[in-house]
């Protein structure tokens, strides 16, 4: 049956509207929106939410991302398919998570959902996934890899990755998978177990889960995300989500550690002056109440703690949007940590003590921001540094790796972040196909004066 013209041009002048941009402006600055502290303005609402994506645009020859003073950066590695996570093995070799949504068949239905696959299309996130791992390698330590292999295939949307022993644990959009792993190996053809299943089904809203485990190796950390921004599929869709959980690495007997966290995805444990590791993650925050909020954070994660979502946000500021009230666990919700400024989409997180960067960089968390989509004027599409100081943050954010907008247009975003054995920072640009590789300027890649984590 032809669908009537004015269904036609109601679809057609919303995707319009929507793709040109339009919705509130922020009134508040990142800064503003940054900190231990940050500002809270009341809740902005409209028909039609603030888009603002910058289209994919691929880097072109001699094109990359600008470095901050004192660093220099070069591509590792081009010509992947969609590379979102990284992972380092003990004896170098880079292994890279090529990997994008899985098919969702009943998530962003109707015209609404219609219009945000062309947004993420606009995007550069509508390509199909590659389901793999690949290994790259530099054996020549001229900062660039000159061997790749295919490491792992036939996976399901992966993402995070962690080795424990002989164990590489890969975190499949579905399940944490564990496989057999030989030291120096190109490839790994054994086939994996699955350690525990996580949620995923039809919806899938936030499909990407990470793994890492504990420094002690006994425990295993995944992140789920939420199967929606404010619950809107309601909470029967989100059992087990927005959390991270914990899961016995022997038994693969799981339970969850953290709730209302709606989309948290790089994990770090951070050493405090006690001497015990304190978990931490960086956490995407809710959409469509303005420019300003909510801001993304990073915090670190307490054993049975409640962070607010879908109820409240950044502590307990009560999102009227969500019915039901849960005014008594609103009063649980605990504050987080550190603001990353609105609408960053803040998912790559590394903590470093000691690399081969500058003095500037040598104790804190890097941060890579993925870029709004829900913000006028946009935020995110960089690299940050945030220091630390005895196991908090202590200081403003300071700018790592910039610019991968250029002339309007998104020629990269950034998305894993992870320190090299050489001491230097490498950035998977899930845009450009890219992986960056920032060092100190004029520093030879294979001196060894400054060890790396």
């Amino acid at each position: 049956m032809p669908i009537p013209s004015t269904v036609r041009t109601s679809v057609v002048f919303l995707a319009a509207m929507t793709l040109t941009a339009c919705g509130s402006e922020a009134r508040l600055s990142v800064d503003q929106g940054t900190g231990p502290d940050p500002e809270l303005p009341e809740p902005q609402s409209s028909l039609i939410p603030t888009v603002n994506i910058a289209k994919a645009n691929r880097w072109a020859e001699g094109e990359k991302p600008s470095a901050a003073q004192g660093l220099e950066v070069n591509a590792f590695a081009q010509g992947l398919d969609h590379p979102r996570w990284l992972y380092v093995l003990p004896n170098g070799d880079v292994l890279v998570a090529e990997s994008n949504a899985p098919k969702r068949p009943e998530d962003a239905t109707g015209i609404r959902g219609w219009v945000m696959k062309k947004v993420m299309q606009r995007a550069g996130a509508g390509v199909p996934s590659a389901d793999r791992i690949t290994l790259l390698r530099d054996t020549d330590d001229d900062g660039r890899a000159d061997e790749r292999h295919v490491f792992l295939d036939d996976l399901f949307s992966p993402f995070g990755m962690t080795l424990v022993d002989n164990t590489l644990y890969v975190a499949n959009t579905d399940a944490v998978v564990a496989f057999e792993y030989e030291a120096d190996a190109d490839r790994i053809d054994s086939e994996g177990r699955e350690v525990t299943s996580l949620p995923a089904g039809p919806i899938n809203h936030h499909w990407t889960k990470n793994v890492s485990a504990s420094p002690d190796g006994t425990t295993l950390y995944a992140t789920v995300g939420s199967n929606s921004n404010v619950a809107e599929n309601g909470m029967d869709a989100e059992k087990g989500r927005a959390a991270i959980w914990q899961i016995d690495r022997e038994t693969g007997e799981s339970e969850v550690y953290a709730t209302g966290l709606r989309n948290p995805n790089g994990i770090a444990f951070v050493p405090q002056p006690d001497g015990k590791d304190e978990l931490w993650t960086v956490v995407n925050e809710r959409d469509e109440i303005g420019s300003d909020l909510v801001p993304d954070y990073m915090t670190s994660v307490q054993d049975g703690g409640f962070y607010g979502w879908p109820y409240s946000y950044f502590g307990q500021n009560v999102d009227e949007r969500v019915q039901p009230r849960k005014p008594k666990l609103v009063e649980q919700a605990i504050k987080p940590d550190y603001a990353l400024g609105p609408h960053t989409a803040s998912l790559g997180l590394y903590y470093s003590q000691d690399n081969a960067l500058t003095e500037a960089y040598q104790n804190g968390m890097f941060v890579g921001q993925h870029g709004s989509w829900n913000r006028k004027p946009r935020s995110g599409y960089r690299v940050i540094f945030v220091p630390f100081e005895n196991g908090d943050p202590a200081g403003q954010p300071q700018v790592v790796l910039d610019d991968f907008i250029q002339d309007d247009e998104a020629k990269g975003r950034p998305v894993g972040v992870v320190i090299d054995n050489s001491g230097s920072l490498l950035v998977a640009d899930d845009v450009g196909n890219t992986i960056w590789r920032v060092s100190r300027s004029g520093r030879s890649t294979n001196d060894s004066d400054q060890p790396a984590n």
